[in-house]
């Protein structure tokens, strides 16, 4: 890893009206748009969407990081997050994220472990982090079974 400070750069270009063409040097470039809730057409990218997709996206990244670290092995972590917008003294700002976090881990693991790791992973998320806003965790642990459709291992 860099040290830090590290620096990100994107660009967004538009005309009048029609989609944004967001990008950054050597990735793919996206197009969006505003959300169905703003008179979007609700089938791009939207600012809203893809600030809940980086917070999914940061969490799976970070429990990867923290599982190595704990030499804990697990099979997939599906991460859906659920953020609420609202009017907060005449300023629209997200008040809340909601992460619900699935991991699926191999008959027999620690679960126990895996909940520890999973809270970890909340307070080391660095988007989450960065967000002025509430968020909570809701965790479900999986145990995969031999015919591929996992069994729930109980509360988190």
């Amino acid at each position: 890893m860099e040290p830090f400070p590290h620096t990100y750069t994107a660009t967004a270009t538009a005309a009048r009206t029609g989609t944004v063409d967001v990008g950054a040097a050597g990735l793919p470039q996206l197009s969006s748009a505003p959300a169905a809730q703003f008179g979007g057409p609700g089938t791009l990218w939207s600012p809203e969407a893809l600030l809940a997709a980086a917070v999914a996206d940061c969490f799976i990244l970070t429990f990867r990081a923290v599982s190595a670290a704990a030499l804990f092995g697990w099979l997939r972590l599906e991460c859906r997050t659920e953020g609420t917008l609202a009017r907060i003294d005449r300023q629209v700002r997200f008040t809340e994220f909601n992460v619900h976090a699935t991991l699926t881990l191999a008959p027999g693991a620690d679960r126990s472990k895996a909940r520890r790791l999973l809270r970890r992973t909340e307070g080391a998320c660095l988007i989450l982090n960065s967000l002025n806003s509430r968020h909570t965790l809701n965790i479900l642990v999986l145990d995969e079974s031999p015919t591929d459709h996992p069994v729930a291992s109980g509360p988190a």
